[in-house]
């Protein structure tokens, strides 16, 4: 048994409510989503990483100071 916020048994009780199940249904539903979401946001961040990682090796990056420079020219920023 996992301990459950009184605010969060009511909104896992409306959410069961909504979708036609029991609550335990319901928030097996809901944790499995996140779950794959977290896994899918924490692979593409780690695989974008990696790709950085391979453009500075690989000399195919600029300084950070020259980026932000010509984003200030090309949309009018003040320093």
């Amino acid at each position: 048994m996992i301990p459950l916020k009184p605010e969060r048994r009511a909104q896992l009780q409306e959410y069961a409510e909504r979708h036609g199940q029991d609550p335990a249904a319901a928030l097996d539903e809901a944790l499995a989503t996140y779950l794959d979401w977290e896994r899918q946001d924490f692979q593409e961040a780690v695989e974008g990483i990696r790709k950085g990682h391979e453009d500075v090796a690989a000399g195919r990056a600029r300084p950070a100071a020259e980026f932000l420079s010509q984003m200030r020219r090309k949309h009018d920023l003040p320093r």
